[in-house]
């Protein structure tokens, strides 16, 4: 059996400390890491990814050196400044992300018929919005999301966009809070906003 661990989000914890399965005992050989520069370091748009396995490490080569190449020596040159330099500004990234996930987490839990937990890590919020859509008439969160894009200017994904909805979780949407506060503050008021004004509707 082997693990596929995606690690992308692995430094931006909020609650503990983050342990990857590949440290538990047995586990590093039967391990697949995969990891990026693109969150911790804010590279997105440089393209930079790594996976890591010492079994599996010289067929990894073998296989991106035919198929993609590789990425160009300036990309690759500035992660590895990135990864081994000081981790000071990824830091400061990290306690920005966290002040901005309390933010909208405290924002969402009082929006009506919206309620949200604490996500510990990453950069997203995963409220229920199972009542919100009752309040508004929509059938469901892909309704809601639509909805809310085209009469409240506000981009939200629907829990469909990432798989099959969990049998008797409700209905969910996903918002980043990658964003500046006013524009968290704007968004969760605009979608408060929204669902009151539809909830005289349906009433």
């Amino acid at each position: 059996v082997w693990i596929y661990a995606d690690e992308i989000y692995s430094r931006l914890c909020y609650e503990g400390e983050f342990c990857s399965i590949a440290s538990l005992p047995g586990m590093v050989e039967r391990t697949i890491i995969s990891d990026g520069a693109s969150k911790t370091w804010a590279m997105t748009g440089w393209r930079i990814g790594f996976t890591s396995n010492p079994i599996l490490a010289p067929q990894f080569v073998r296989w991106v050196t035919n198929t993609d190449s590789c990425a160009s020596h300036v990309s690759q040159w500035a992660a590895v400044e990135a990864i081994n330099g000081p981790q000071d500004d990824a830091e400061k990234m990290r306690a920005s992300f966290l002040a901005r996930r309390d933010l909208i987490v405290g924002l969402l839990n009082k929006a009506p018929g919206v309620s949200c937990k604490t996500p510990g890590g990453a950069f997203y919020a995963w409220p229920n919005v199972t009542e919100a859509c009752r309040m508004v008439g929509a059938a469901d969160s892909e309704e809601f999301r639509k909805r809310l894009l085209n009469e409240a200017g506000v981009a939200v994904l629907a829990d469909i966009h990432f798989g099959a909805r969990v049998p008797g979780e409700g209905q969910h949407i996903r918002f980043s809070y990658a964003a500046s506060k006013p524009a968290i503050e704007q968004g969760v008021a605009r979608m408060a906003e929204f669902i009151r004004r539809n909830q005289r509707r349906v009433a």
